[in-house]
């Protein structure tokens, strides 16, 4: 038999880790290829004693190698036993013996002669335990099976709602909207295909009644914070589209609350409440919040042009031309930015350039001009020819 580790090393099995070690050090020094000229006989020495420390130095592996030396003594030790005694069909000198001859027995009994024929057969019967036991093993039995339709339906419906996820950022629509129905139909209120389904026909279709109902079923099995923040935000979005500002600016309030850091929410209750409420400088602060928010983000340049309007109706003129100015950079062919410096001019007092801003905003399409602004310079053309006149 091949020597063992604690042979190689020369320890007994007994032996402490620090022994182990120093036995290792020696045999390493001793058996070290290159203080024997790269001789094979050393080098296969030396891979003998690093094996052999590897396993008996680690705790694990030396309890596993103990176990795996016991395993291999007992069995020598029930081979050599099995060694000592011969069948009893075999000579002590290996000569077969014949076969001991059966003992001779009277013949079977018939089958009048077997008491248990006499017995009578009993009935059986269920007692209220067996019934018992039975409807447990039943109800065990359809509980398995609502557990095992459960968990695949959730396993579906997960899958599809992620299948569905992807078609949306591929721009596959109907594919997008088909597998969020299959998703909701193994699983229904499952608030990612009602969030993602609510979002096509939000952001897509621009249906706003459509989308609603789905945010709101959303909502009411969605427990994320964050993913409820954006619900609200998209809820109130949709109801502000649904002419409802009252209500929108409730959702835009509630999904601040959940999440403060929600940029979009404060520009969209910005806009409700300048535009529909009248709320300036509730507007205003909202402006100035969400557009701080934004950091490195794209700037949406829609909300600083709301910012000035809002700065302009409180009388803030120079923080106000300065929002339009940046407008205008960013966006040369804006009308409506046109149009709202021509009304600032006329705040200012400055007549002409109102109407040189006012016709720039004709020039670029802004029909609302055509109603407003140039019909004032109009008239004012007009009178100042009159005056000229007389």
């Amino acid at each position: 038999m091949a020597p063992t580790h604690y042979q190689t090393l020369g320890v007994p099995p007994t032996a402490p880790p620090a022994d182990i070690k120093r036995a290792y050090r020696r045999l390493v020094v001793q058996f070290h290829p290159d203080k024997h000229g790269g001789d094979a006989r050393f080098e296969e020495q030396f891979k003998t004693v690093s094996v052999a420390y590897r396993v008996l130095s680690d705790a694990g592996r030396r309890a596993t190698y103990d176990f795996q030396l016991a395993q291999a003594r007992r069995r020598a030790e029930d081979d050599r036993r099995r060694q000592q005694f011969r069948p009893a069909s075999q000579h002590v000198y290996g000569v077969p013996m014949p076969a001991p001859v059966p003992l001779r027995t009277r013949r079977p009994a018939g089958t009048r002669e077997r008491h248990y024929q006499s017995i009578p057969k009993q009935r059986v019967r269920f007692t209220r335990q067996d019934y018992m036991l039975l409807g447990g093993i039943i109800g065990l039995i359809a509980l398995f099976g609502l557990v095992i339709t459960l968990s695949l339906n959730r396993w579906a419906s997960q899958v599809n709602s992620e299948k569905a996820q992807q078609a949306f950022g591929r721009g596959e629509w109907s594919a997008a909207v088909s597998l969020a129905n299959q998703s909701l139909s193994f699983r229904a209120g499952f608030a990612p295909a009602l969030r993602l389904r609510g979002e096509v026909a939000e952001l897509v279709h621009q249906r706003p009644a459509q989308a609603l109902p789905d945010y709101e079923l959303a909502l009411r099995t969605e427990q994320n914070p964050g993913v409820r923040a954006r619900l609200h935000y998209r809820s109130g979005r949709c109801l502000a589209r649904l002419r409802q500002p009252r209500a929108a600016e409730r959702r835009f309030s509630q999904a601040l609350k959940l999440n403060p850091q929600l940029a979009r929410a404060y520009l969209a209750r910005a806009e409700t409440r300048l535009l529909d409420l009248g709320q300036v400088p509730a507007a205003l602060a909202d402006l100035d919040r969400g557009l701080a928010l934004l950091g490195g983000q794209p700037v949406l340049w829609r909300y600083v042009q709301l910012r000035g309007a809002a700065l302009a109706h409180l009388g803030r003129l120079a923080e106000a031309r300065r929002d339009y100015d940046a407008v205008l950079a960013a966006w040369p062919r804006s009308g409506r930015t046109c149009f709202l410096l021509g009304r600032l001019a006329q705040q200012e007092g400055n007549p002409a350039a109102a109407c040189a801003f006012f016709r720039r905003a004709l020039a670029l399409n802004y029909a609302y001009a055509a109603a407003t602004g140039a019909a004032e310079c109009q008239e004012r053309a007009t009178s100042e020819w009159a005056r000229q006149k007389r």
